[in-house]
Formats: C-alpha cells, sequence, structure tokens
C-alpha cells in the first residue's frame, strides 16, 4: 500500500555574489557607504574596529594588508595604532570604494603610508609570506569563494603571521535573536533603501549573506582547516558581530 510522504523541503535560492553583481551594487551605495554603517550600527563599528586593532596590533616595520578594505575604515584604524611606524595597505575591487577611502586618508595625513589599491581578494597581487597581519572587516562573506579568499589572505600573511576576520554574527537567545532577526531582515533593508537607493537592493542582500556565513565554532573550524592555529573568537556586543583571530604556522623572521 502506498503511503503518503512529506514534500522535501525547497532549497533556499543561491544568493548571486559574482564578481559584477558585487562590484557594481557597492559602486551604487559607495556615497552613503559609511554613513550607513555607523547610523545602522549606532556607531558601535566604530568601537567593533577599535578591538580588533587592539586585540591583533600591528608590529612596529611590519606591514599590514585589509582586505576587502571598503572606504578604509580598518586600514587607517591600523595606521594610527602603529603611529606611522608600519606600512599598511587596503584592496577591494570597487573602485568608488576606494576613492572614497584615498580621500579619507588625505584627509588624515596618511597619504604615502596607507595605500590602497584595486584587487580582487580570491587573487591578491602579493607575494606569499609578507604580512604580519592580514585582516577583513564585514568583507569575507561578499567573495563569490570563502575558501578562496580565506586561501589567499593565509598565503600572504606570513609565518608566524595573524589573519582576523571581523563580521557580523547572530546572536543566540531566544529574545535578543529574534528582535536581531526581526531587525536584520525587515527594518534595517528598507532603511537602507530609503537613505542609499540602489536597484541592486544591497541592504537587503546584507541580511541574507550574514545568514548564510559561517559563524561561530562553523568559522573557527574552516579557519583551522583551511591550515590556520590556535583560532580564537571574540563575540562582540552581544554577538552581533565577531572578531575571529588565527595564526599562520611557522616561526615569524
Amino acid at each position: 500500500m502506498a503511503t503518503q510522504t512529506d514534500p522535501a523541503p525547497k532549497a533556499e535560492p543561491e544568493i548571486d555574489k559574482s564578481g559584477h553583481r558585487v562590484r557594481s551594487m557597492f559602486a551604487s551605495i559607495a556615497g552613503k557607504y559609511d554613513l550607513l554603517n555607523h547610523l545602522l550600527s549606532l556607531n558601535i563599528d566604530r568601537l567593533w574596529r577599535s578591538f580588533t586593532v587592539r586585540t591583533v596590533p600591528p608590529e612596529p616595520g611590519v606591514p599590514v594588508l585589509d582586505c576587502c578594505t571598503g572606504t578604509a575604515d580598518l586600514a587607517l584604524a591600523y595606521d594610527r595604532a602603529a603611529g606611522g611606524k608600519t606600512t599598511v595597505i587596503g584592496s577591494d575591487f570597487c573602485r568608488e570604494m576606494l576613492l572614497i577611502g584615498n580621500e579619507k586618508a588625505r584627509k588624515r595625513g596618511a597619504t604615502g603610508r596607507v595605500t590602497l589599491i584595486e584587487g580582487d581578494t580570491q587573487r591578491l597581487p602579493f607575494p606569499s609570506d609578507g604580512f604580519g597581519v592580514v585582516t577583513v572587516a564585514f568583507g569575507l562573506r561578499n567573495v563569490s569563494d570563502t575558501v578562496r579568499g580565506l586561501d589567499e589572505m593565509i598565503r600572504v600573511a606570513r609565518p608566524g603571521g595573524k589573519v582576523a576576520i571581523l563580521e557580523f554574527s547572530r546572536p543566540r537567545g531566544p529574545v535578543l535573536g529574534r528582535m536581531y532577526l526581526a531587525f536584520f531582515r525587515h527594518l534595517l533593508p528598507r532603511v537602507g533603501q530609503a537613505i542609499a537607493p540602489n536597484r541592486y537592493d544591497a541592504y537587503r542582500y546584507l541580511p541574507e549573506t550574514v545568514m548564510r556565513f559561517p559563524d561561530g565554532q562553523e568559522m573557527l573550524d574552516l579557519m583551522t582547516a583551511r591550515g590556520l592555529v590556535d583560532a580564537v573568537q571574540h563575540p562582540l556586543t552581544f554577538g552581533i558581530a565577531t572578531l575571529y583571530v588565527g595564526t599562520k604556522p611557522g616561526a615569524s623572521r
């Protein structure tokens, strides 16, 4: 006798993270990117970057690389922390974001110390083993191949160097978790679209990528699987963001 079975759950549609789409999307919101970041995080994103620099400090004379640097907030934070004694390079494949970052560097007197270049994190234009700290803030989830991007970050870090990933994460708990999800999925896209209208619906893309990006132990496991050691996580602001840090094996030169 035939039995009725429940239909298989529908798979969630893939998020379009193709290079052309992501580059065009960020180019369309570049002018309002900093405003929205600070507004939607209530300026807490500045504290998260400060925590990153304190937790993974630059070493005098040893270059720092900030991948997916956007408008260079984290790169500039590293320049301030280094007191001008360390070369800081920021790379991003969106030229419009880099133009804003270069203007910010000029206003802060960091031109010449902070160098911004156009480059894809999946194919970083640097030799291996060159940077004491390699960072990415809120950008790795936008790389179409997360593993390839992480592998490139590890490749260009010097032995004994640090790889730091600052990213949104999903707070746990029945109350905060639900409130966060409601804000992220429903309110944030509307506010973002109202302030920075764009045909790519960029602020709906944001929560979609966050919800599908590895966080917590899953991210630590990925970092370890790709060869980093001593991987640790630092949840920030009740777990809304998390800093992940791993070390490239080998003695520092």
